[in-house]
């Protein structure tokens, strides 16, 4: 009945479908939650961010986690299980923070990035998407001369790569920003005028629409009991309305996020993919018009504050070896008052709703986007917190693999080395 299933609704679920639709396949999107980008796409820090495509596999990400360790309210916290698959991630993670693979890593992200934005501006003016979308920017500022410089190193490899980020003086950050000028000790920042934000919950919201305009069918609060596959050929047991059923298609994608792996496990297809656990809280601002304009990344705390319309949206923080949903408020509060310090006036503060999400990472921070040993099962997953930036790129990448079309990556490029 369907030339396709997709597994997941998230941003990169949606984009996936919205792509093999529009090559003309009759579509299936799966997903456990009532409506699309419910999970990990719900309340993201909102930026479509080029220019913060770094992985986080990095030396000096190294050396300041072990600085972290004993600091609650961390940007990154690592907290060591009995898990092998945990060990493995972060094996892996340590020797991709090598100068050539990260220099690699920078390169596969950063063109990712470009064609994912030039592809979701394309839609926007296609579609008129309703996801609060800001174009004028992100501005990282940093409150340190070591990180600056490390910046200016970062900066001139993504220029190399054709992002357009600048760096940019304290006093010009100021110019485009005025709110930086209540940051202690600010030295510089980096600002990529083509980057922007936006509600990806929005967009998923509005994206199931025009999917559905193509054709696309969708089965909402289903549960996949598993994968099995007979002569090569890969079938769901799906749960939902109270029954069980057997589904197939020609072609699967596994769209679902951190629980790619798991589900992928029962095949035999052991990815290296581990969930980062992280954090945002959202407010609706008492006085929205002097709030900031420009999204804006805190290097050293690395937090990420957007307006998404009315609303202020602030994101971020690491947990390595949490994979539940429990809140830490204490962690929310403090993301909170570093927003408060920057915009004291915009109001709503007290109000902050907060909220956790499990970003499917792997080591390398580059996304598997790729085949499998069996002929009708497609992988789309693995972003971390880049999904909102590269899910439009990465969901007509799988599409053209999948229809045979001419992509700009090699078939192999964005998935070469990300088998356990």
């Amino acid at each position: 009945m369907y030339d396709a299933i997709v597994l997941g609704s998230g941003v990169v679920g949606i984009n996936t479908a919205y792509w093999l639709a529009n090559a003309g396949l009759k579509t299936l999107v799966v997903d456990r939650q009532p409506q699309a980008g419910n999970e990990t796409s719900y309340a993201n820090g909102g930026q479509i961010s080029v220019s913060f495509a770094e992985p986080w596999a990095h030396p000096a990400t190294i050396r300041k986690a072990l600085g972290w360790m004993l600091q609650k309210n961390a940007p990154l916290l690592i907290s060591p299980q009995w898990d092998a698959k945990q060990w493995r991630w972060l094996m892996a993670f340590v020797m991709q923070s090598m100068p050539w693979l990260y220099k690699h890593n920078v390169s596969q992200l950063v063109q990712l990035g470009l064609y994912s934005r030039r592809l979701l501006k394309r839609l926007q003016r296609r579609h008129a998407l309703e996801y609060e979308p800001v174009e004028q920017g992100i501005l990282q500022f940093y409150r340190d001369h070591k990180s600056f410089d490390q910046a200016k190193h970062s900066t001139a490899l993504m220029r190399q790569l054709g992002c357009e980020r600048k760096i940019i003086s304290a006093q010009q950050a100021i110019s485009l920003e005025p709110c930086l000028h209540n940051v202690p000790q600010l030295v510089g920042g980096a600002f990529t005028q083509y980057d922007g934000s936006g509600d990806a919950h929005g967009f998923c919201l509005s994206m199931t629409q025009v999917c559905k305009d193509l054709g696309v069918d969708f089965i909402f609060n289903a549960n996949i009991h598993g994968l099995f596959h007979e002569q090569k050929r890969v079938h769901i047991e799906l749960e939902h309305d109270g029954q069980t059923d057997i589904i197939t298609a020609p072609n699967i994608a596994m769209c679902c996020g951190w629980q790619s792996a798991p589900l992928l496990d029962s095949l035999g297809i052991h990815i290296n993919l581990y969930p980062v656990k992280g954090y945002s809280a959202t407010l609706d601002m008492k006085q929205p018009h002097l709030a900031n304009n420009i999204s804006l990344t805190d290097d050293q705390n690395k937090v990420v504050i957007s307006r998404l319309g009315n609303q202020l949206r602030i994101a971020g923080t690491a947990e390595i070896g949490s994979q539940d949903l429990t809140i830490d408020e204490r962690r929310c509060e403090h993301m909170v008052k570093i927003a408060q310090q920057l915009l004291p006036d915009v109001g709503g503060f007290d109000s902050s709703q907060y909220w956790c999400g499990l970003r499917p990472m792997t080591p390398s921070n580059v996304p598997i986007i790729s085949d499998t040993p069996y002929p009708n099962l497609w992988i789309n997953t693995g972003h971390g917190s880049l999904g909102w930036t590269l899910g439009c790129g990465s969901g007509r990448v799988l599409a053209d693999l999948i229809t045979h079309k001419k992509t700009p990556f090699a078939r192999d490029v964005l998935s070469g080395f990300q088998y356990a």
